[in-house]
């Protein structure tokens, strides 16, 4: 029988959790502890009353997630953040997040899961952020559309649909870079041009950095903020029940994004 604070411990060192740059409202590693043994863990994207009244339903009572409870600093305990919070504590169900740490990690993480999915070969780092390349780059020679393909196809397994900018008949990826989530920004889009990145594999990213990267000749393929982000805290799961012996089990709530 193995208590919250082994798992945690484990899962702290494995990520990187204390050395790991993140925002500061990110909170990672435990956000609600509980008593007792862990005897089932569910894991997904978000913290949501969707998620949790699955979760018991399962009768999981640890809850693995990218995206923790809270991320906008001290929150009043009303609404919907006292709903969340009062069914996880009446269950006796933890959380535990890992953000950039997860996004990040050479083995569970986000982006080299997803490059792994689209049978890309990592080369190197990209997406930088502090001390850290969250995002990987690397180099091949294939059609964009027929990433674009792929794209589609995953994120339609994960309830969403892939999207891109303008791709020209015929052309082909030279040099591509994935950054999942909010992947798309202003300093994504530098970086790529001084890398000469050709074609960026992200989440979501705002309106304006889409005319920013036509202009630049970087297409961007935006395969949905929740999908690309599915494949870490599956990945987690799978790895703790392999260590510990707990079965445990990935909770879908697609947010259409």
């Amino acid at each position: 029988m193995t208590e919250l604070a082994v798992i945690a411990s484990y899962l702290d060192a494995v990520l990187g959790t204390e050395t790991v740059p993140d925002y500061s409202g990110a909170f990672n590693g435990v956000q609600l502890a509980n008593e007792g043994p862990i005897t089932r863990i569910a894991a997904s994207v978000d913290v949501s009353r969707r998620v949790i009244n699955a979760v018991i339903r399962e009768g999981a009572n640890l809850l693995l997630v990218h995206h923790g409870m809270m991320w906008g600093g001290a929150q009043r305990i009303t609404g919907g953040v006292y709903h969340r919070l009062r069914l996880l504590m009446a269950h006796g169900v933890a959380v535990y997040s890992s953000h950039l740490p997860l996004d990040a990690h050479p083995t569970f993480g986000n982006n080299v899961l997803l490059a792994r999915a689209f049978g890309l070969e990592p080369a190197g780092g990209f997406a930088r952020y502090r001390t850290i390349d969250v995002g990987i780059r690397g180099k091949c020679d294939c059609e964009t559309a027929s990433l674009l393909s792929r794209a589609d196809a995953f994120a339609r397994l994960r309830g969403g649909v892939a999207r891109s900018t303008d791709i020209a008949p015929g052309r082909r990826t030279r040099r591509w870079g994935i950054c999942t989530g909010a992947g798309a920004s202003s300093e994504t889009l530098l970086e790529a041009q001084t890398l000469e990145i050709d074609t960026l594999i992200v989440g979501e990213g705002p309106h304006h950095t889409a005319v920013a990267a036509d202009d630049a000749g970087i297409v961007v393929i935006y395969a949905g903020h929740y999908a690309t982000e599915t494949l870490g805290v599956s990945a987690l799961a799978e790895h703790l029940t392999s260590k510990f012996d707990i079965p445990s089990s990935f909770v879908a709530a697609p947010t259409g994004l």
